[in-house]
C-alpha cells in the first residue's frame, strides 16, 4: 500500500504532519512531489515541512532546463498584462532577470 500526493507545495502544515503519522503508524509509504520553491526563490510552506519529516528526498530524473542549458532552478513570474506565466531558470539567468530575450521581470 502506498500513497502519492502531488502539488504538496499547497499542502499545509498539519497535512504533511498526518501524512508522516500515515508512515509512522499504518506503515504506509508516502510518495510526495511538488516544487521547491515559488517565483521570488523561497521555499512553500508546504515543501518547507514535508523536507523537514521526510524519510528521503530524490530528484526527479527529468531535469528542467534554463534557456541556456542549464538545470533550471528557479521558477520566474512573468506578467504581461492580464496574462501570467512561469519561466524556468537557472540561478543566475534568475538573480539577472534574463529570460534571454529583451523580455526581463
Amino acid at each position: 500500500d502506498f500513497i502519492v500526493c502531488d502539488e504538496v507545495q499547497f499542502y499545509s502544515v498539519e497535512q504533511c504532519d498526518q501524512l508522516a503519522r500515515i508512515v509512522d503508524d499504518l506503515g504506509v509509504d508516502v510518495y510526495a512531489f511538488g516544487l521547491i520553491t515559488d517565483f521570488k526563490g523561497l521555499l512553500f510552506e508546504g515543501t518547507k515541512r514535508m523536507l523537514e519529516v521526510a524519510d528521503e528526498r530524490v530528484e526527479m530524473q527529468v531535469e528542467a532546463r534554463c534557456w541556456c542549458g542549464s538545470r533550471a532552478t528557479h521558477n520566474a513570474r512573468v506578467i504581461n498584462g492580464d496574462v501570467v506565466r512561469y519561466e524556468l531558470l537557472c540561478r543566475r539567468h534568475y538573480v539577472r532577470g534574463d529570460m534571454g530575450q529583451e523580455t526581463t521581470f
